[in-house]
C-alpha cells in the first residue's frame, strides 16, 4: 500500500514549491485523506500565498493537471535567454494572439511564459499597450517572476529585475531611425 501512494506522490512531498499550470507556483502544505463517496481519497493541499487561495488536487490527477516541480536551473536560464530575444509577434488578430498568449501562460511551460514576457514587453520609448496587453503581459511576469524566485530563492522584485535585464540585453525596442521620424515630420 505504501509503495502504490508513493508513486501517486511521484516525489512531491510536503514543504516544496510546486508549478501549477493554471496558477503558478505553490507550496505543498499537507497531504491529507478525505473519505468521499465511501473512497479514501489523498489529496495534496495547496497553498498560493499570493491569489491568498488553498487547493486540494487528488495525488492520482497530478499529471493529469500537469502539476510539476520548480524549473531545474538550466531551464530558468533557457526561459531568460529568450527575454533576450526578437520579439515574434503574428500578424493575427489581437483576439486569436490573446488566445495563444493565454494558452502559453497556463501551460505551465516556463520558456513558453518567457516567450509571451517578451512579445508582450514594452519599453520607456515605445507606445502604449492596450489594457489586455498589460494585462496578459503583468500575469506572464509575475508567473515567471515566482518561479524565478522560488527556484533561485530570492524575492519576488529581485526575480522581475532580473527579467528585467535580460529584457533590456534584446534587441533595441521601439526605437525607430532618424529616417523614420523625418519621413512622418514632412
Amino acid at each position: 500500500m505504501a509503495n502504490k501512494k508513493t508513486t501517486q506522490r511521484q516525489g512531491f512531498k510536503t514543504g516544496e514549491f510546486i508549478v501549477y499550470p493554471a496558477h503558478g507556483v505553490g507550496q505543498i502544505m499537507a497531504i491529507e485523506e478525505q473519505e468521499v463517496a465511501g473512497h479514501k481519497l489523498e489529496l495534496f493541499v495547496i497553498n498560493f500565498v499570493k491569489d491568498k487561495m488553498t487547493l486540494r488536487v487528488p495525488t492520482a490527477k497530478i499529471t493529469v493537471v500537469g502539476m510539476r516541480k520548480l524549473a531545474e536551473a538550466p531551464i530558468v536560464k533557457r526561459a531568460l535567454e529568450t527575454l533576450k530575444g526578437r520579439a515574434r509577434i503574428k500578424r493575427t488578430m489581437w483576439s486569436r494572439r490573446a488566445q495563444e498568449y493565454e494558452a502559453k501562460i497556463n501551460s505551465g511551460n516556463i520558456v513558453a511564459i518567457a516567450e509571451v514576457v517578451r512579445d508582450l514587453f514594452r519599453s520607456e520609448s515605445q507606445p502604449e499597450q492596450s489594457y489586455s496587453e498589460r494585462q496578459l503581459y503583468e500575469a506572464a511576469l509575475d508567473r515567471l517572476a515566482r518561479e524565478i524566485s522560488a527556484v533561485q530563492r530570492i524575492t519576488d522584485t529581485e526575480a522581475v529585475k532580473e527579467i528585467e535585464a535580460a529584457l533590456a540585453k534584446g534587441p533595441r525596442r521601439g526605437v525607430r531611425s532618424s529616417d523614420e521620424v523625418e519621413a512622418e515630420a514632412a
